[in-house]
């Protein structure tokens, strides 16, 4: 009695071979459910925004998944989603720290990073000046593009970027 091997039908064939949208996609996403929200929750560090991050990204995949062309880029192109949905997240106009008032503002976090890097990355920071160090942490710690950072200092694209690489290149040198 002679056998064949065969390799084993994947969701991912499934998916391609699917007769309707719905059914494509639902082979899609259940392959991915689990990478999807795992990446998320890394990137977001919340339970609750990693399940709006995965919604969103649900959502936009739905609407142009007739945009994927082959199944087998499918996790990257749900990831790619998503990373977006994250990014879109912190272009969200927010007030500038001047304007939140203090009664508003959160008690001290807890688990403040002590370490010995964190130390010097704030010493650093601190020496930086404030021309370099402000749009160098618009960017890092509140996610805004350099054309908001423009926006927000007055100053035109080009300039926001300017400082940025010379905020990046100075904070390197302090750190060396």
């Amino acid at each position: 009695m002679a056998s064949t091997l065969t390799a084993p039908i994947t969701t991912l064939d499934t998916a391609a071979r699917a007769p309707s949208r719905e059914q494509r996609f639902n082979a899609l996403v259940g392959e991915y459910m689990t990478d999807l929200f795992r990446y998320a929750y890394w990137i977001s560090g919340d339970r609750s925004v990693a399940d709006d991050l995965v919604q969103e990204t649900l959502m936009r995949a739905w609407k142009s998944i007739d945009s994927l062309q082959d199944p087998k880029a499918a996790k990257g192109w749900l990831l790619t989603i998503l990373r977006r949905e994250n990014a879109r997240r912190f272009e969200r106009k927010t007030l500038p720290a001047s304007e939140v008032p203090t009664e508003e503002l959160p008690a001290a976090r807890v688990d403040y990073d002590t370490s010995t890097e964190a130390f010097t990355l704030r010493r650093a920071l601190q020496q930086l000046p404030e021309e370099y160090r402000e749009p160098l942490l618009m960017q890092v710690i509140h996610g805004y593009s350099q054309k908001e950072i423009a926006d927000h200092l007055g100053i035109s694209v080009g300039g926001a970027g300017t400082r940025l690489f010379r905020a990046r290149e100075k904070l390197r040198e302090l750190l060396q």
